[in-house]
């Protein structure tokens, strides 16, 4: 790229709520809906994608009022009219003229192949049906968009046709010509020789990229159509999608902004202060879908600025531009020091820093730390997956783990049966015994298996404590197999969350999958208290590190 003395703007047209809807298993309200464009429009997204006005009620009802949408054009999808009827009377194009959308997305064939076997039309019907549905769209005083499906394999297939496609909507009137790369099979070197053959016969001005990521090339993709001279980005949050999913505006955007290559050379809505927001609204999205986020989504994951060996943390702590493409706090995230057989004295100072835990480096009782990390790993506990499990771990080395409950024994039941209308069950029931202040109370839980069944009873009354757990909901439970046999050892790792958002992780590890599991569940617990600085228990004990409990190391 030619060095310039103004930045060209960089249009961002966000399709999570219409592409991103296609998702398996993803299916949003229209309060979702809403709370998603209201993230977008706040960090400064140049189009809100909201859907097909008239395809499903979901969609009809969110267009049926317009968003107060301080940034976003608020954008409605749609197809072209059909050939044999005008725009004037096709009801599905009439749905969308009469939304409450200020600019609309129609999707066009610009594949000859497809235009025969799918609309089986004639190619000049086709352009027809583009021009006429541009016009009726401009003559409604809206923005005009055109989805140019399968514009890379058409363009393989016949490119002068497909440029047709593309020269019959600029002339009609169309604001913004999209190139499509439909089924995500097209690699970056094809779509920047493309888009510059594209370029000859409309301006990149007027040129968008929608790239899916078959290939896991939609970001790759999207970057080398910018780099050719298109000037809209299409793409989802978090890179939803049907099959693969969509080009990752999650990854596109901190990319653009903190790449000097784009940064240079290029402006878009979004500024430095509203990136530290992406962080946030990646995760809120999962949070919608119920889903966990993806630990190792770059720029965003709770592992994308984590470092493990301890000669790469010990460089890390000295300058963290040794290890770190971009400082974490400028997407939201944090640097974050895993604690593993692998780690070394400055791993343990810096996830004990991380965890609010001031430590002299020269302190003796980091090497006694360091030992039971890499003897528990050896066993089968994992930390650097664990980081609560950590943080309890050296507290209770340094003496500094308050004894907030103490359970005297647990015991749980499994019971398969017949119920009272002859289908076979199998029902969970789990009895604990745990005092609080020297109060000891006996709590029954039932669940759906016998962890759930534990986990309802170990929380169901924590005394003065109950209050602050309340709001604890187990997110994962991922059990390993660490040894064969009938001895068999079991890891559990459990992830769990609170009604703030935070998510933690805690680890253990037994001959028994249940007594695995209580270890998790309890560190969880009081890692939560830990957190919320509960008041101390009256005996004000402090519990230390006990020793690694007896099990064979995994072979």
């Amino acid at each position: 790229m030619s060095k310039q003395t103004k930045k060209e703007r960089l249009y961002l047209f966000d399709t999570t709520l219409r592409d991103g809807a296609q998702t398996q298993g993803v299916d949003f309200s229209v309060e979702d809906k809403k709370l998603i464009a209201g993230l977008l429009d706040d960090i400064g997204i140049d189009y809100i994608e909201g859907g097909y006005p008239g395809a499903n009620p979901t969609d009809t009802s969110f267009f049926s009022e317009k968003p107060n949408f301080k940034n976003a054009t608020f954008t409605a999808f749609g197809m072209t009219k059909r050939a044999g009827r005008s725009a004037d009377n096709d009801p599905g194009l009439a749905m969308i003229l009469d939304s409450e959308a200020d600019a609309i997305c129609l999707v066009a064939k610009a594949w000859d192949f497809h235009v025969k076997v799918a609309l089986e039309i004639s190619n000049e019907e086709n352009l027809e049906c583009i021009a006429d549905s541009v016009r009726a769209v401009v003559a409604r005083g809206r923005e005009s968009l055109i989805d140019c499906e399968h514009f890379f394999d058409g363009y393989k297939a016949n490119p002068e046709y497909a440029l047709s496609c593309l020269k019959t909507a600029a002339e009609s009137g169309a604001r913004w010509m999209v190139l499509c790369d439909t089924n995500g099979g097209t690699l970056p070197h094809e779509i920047e020789a493309i888009v510059g053959e594209a370029i000859k016969h409309v301006p990149g001005e007027k040129l968008g990229i929608h790239c899916h990521n078959d290939t896991e090339n939609a970001v790759a993709n999207t970057l080398a159509a910018v780099r050719a001279g298109v000037r809209q980005i299409q793409g989802t949050l978090n890179g939803l999608g049907e099959r693969c999913g969509n080009a990752n505006m999650v990854s596109l955007i901190p990319t653009l902004l903190l790449k000097t290559e784009f940064s240079e050379h290029f402006e878009i809505g979004v500024g430095t202060d509203q990136l530290k927001k992406i962080t946030h609204i990646s995760r809120t999205l999962d949070e919608l879908l119920n889903r966990a986020p993806d630990r190792y989504a770059p720029y965003v994951g709770d592992a994308a600025f984590a470092s493990k060996a301890g000669i790469h943390v010990s460089a890390l702590m000295k300058d963290p531009t040794t290890y770190e493409h971009v400082p974490p706090e400028l997407v939201g995230n944090k640097r974050r020091v895993s604690v593993s057989d692998q780690a070394g004295r400055s791993n343990v100072v810096a996830e004990l820093e991380a965890g609010g835990i001031p430590v002299d480096p020269k302190d003796p009782r980091l090497s006694r730390l360091l030992d039971q990390v890499k003897e528990r790993e050896f066993l089968g506990y994992s930390y650097d997956g664990a980081a609560a499990s950590f943080q309890l771990l050296a507290r209770r080395v340094l003496g500094d783990v308050p004894e907030f409950f103490d359970v005297s024994s647990f015991r749980v039941l499994v019971e398969r049966r017949y119920n009272a209308v002859g289908e076979l069950v199998t029902i969970s029931e789990a009895t604990v015994k745990v005092s609080v202040d020297g109060v000891q109370t006996i709590s029954v839980g039932e669940g759906n298996g016998p962890i759930n069944a534990l986990d309802e009873a170990l929380r169901k009354d924590l005394g003065k404590y109950q209050s602050i757990i309340d709001d604890i909901r187990l997110v994962d439970f991922k059990v390993r197999i660490l040894t064969g046999g009938t001895e068999a050892v079991t890891r559990v790792l459990i992830e769990s969350a609170d009604s703030s958002g935070h998510r933690w992780f805690t680890v253990g590890v037994s001959a028994n999958i249940v007594d695995a599991s209580f270890q998790a569940l309890t560190d969880s617990i009081t890692y939560k208290l830990l957190r919320e600085n509960a008041p101390a228990p009256l005996n004000a004990k402090t519990k230390m590190a006990s020793a690694a409990p007896t099990l064979k190391a995994p072979v």
